[in-house]
């Protein structure tokens, strides 16, 4: 089981802070990926949905969402974004998640497997979503590098600041269990006062190479089909970040 999910007091920024992701290409590709595998409609899993950005958009472009995540908080965002209720999100720790039956695809963006903090709980995760998974279905997700957190992100101190709002980024990254611990300073301005709230929460992720992914996939079941870097896939500029595509094997008829 996970610990208890670190997007609480940011979950009220996370949009506003995440606004230089860029979702709609995220959601085309992810859309194109589906289609060269014949998925161009039906029920699809959006596994560690956050605030719904790419569950929005993936049912915009015609699949039956169904969110999942943790955060009640994150999930509120998310169905404020569905008024017409089109989508049903579950609040659900995703090392044990459960659906009413199988889908066509699952997806699972943002780097939600780096959350994850062994070969154990990976290797769970993606034993359910081949659970879960049509004959055939797909399983699509990014997961950030060892590399990435060792050379980049880990030991670096990201800050921004908005008109209400500001937040504080400290990374600190262990050579020895390739843990990157990032303690998140939020400050939030309040309506009703004008006064700035300060928040604090303390996100830890790992770093897995994509050799180790494929090996829990298949352990899982899953047949690994591609790792494809964020240059490949013409997105943004974001080295050390890889998107999976990989298929539940169909079992020959008894």
């Amino acid at each position: 089981m996970m610990e208890e999910n670190p997007y609480s007091g940011f979950a009220e920024v996370y949009d506003e802070f995440m606004d230089n992701v860029p979702y709609d290409i995220w959601a085309e590709r992810y859309s194109q990926i589906l289609q060269s595998h014949g998925i161009d409609d039906g029920l699809v899993c959006d596994l560690a949905c956050g605030t719904g950005n790419m569950t929005f958009r993936l049912m915009q472009r015609g699949y039956d969402m169904i969110g999942i995540d943790l955060s009640d908080r994150m999930l509120d965002l998310a169905r404020k974004k569905d008024p017409e209720g089109k989508i049903l999100f579950l609040q659900q720790d995703m090392c044990e998640f459960e659906l009413y039956g199988t889908v066509r695809a699952v997806t699972m963006a943002c780097d939600s497997i780096n959350y994850l903090l062994s070969e154990e709980q990976v290797e769970e995760v993606f034993r359910l979503v081949n659970n879960y998974l049509d004959p055939g279905g797909i399983f699509l997700f990014d997961f950030n590098t060892r590399e990435k957190y060792e050379t980049g992100i880990g030991s670096v101190t990201i800050a921004e600041n908005r008109e209400n709002s500001s937040f504080i980024w400290d990374n600190y990254f262990d050579s020895e269990s390739g843990i990157n611990e990032c303690n998140l300073t939020v400050f939030l301005k309040k309506e009703e006062s004008g006064l700035f709230e300060r928040m604090q929460e303390t996100h830890i992720q790992k770093g897995y190479d994509p050799e180790t992914i494929r090996r829990l996939l298949e352990k899982a079941g899953l047949l690994f089909l591609s790792a494809m870097t964020m240059e490949e896939l013409g997105i943004e500029d974001d080295p050390g970040r890889y998107l999976v595509v990989a298929k539940e094997q169909m079992k020959e008829p008894l």
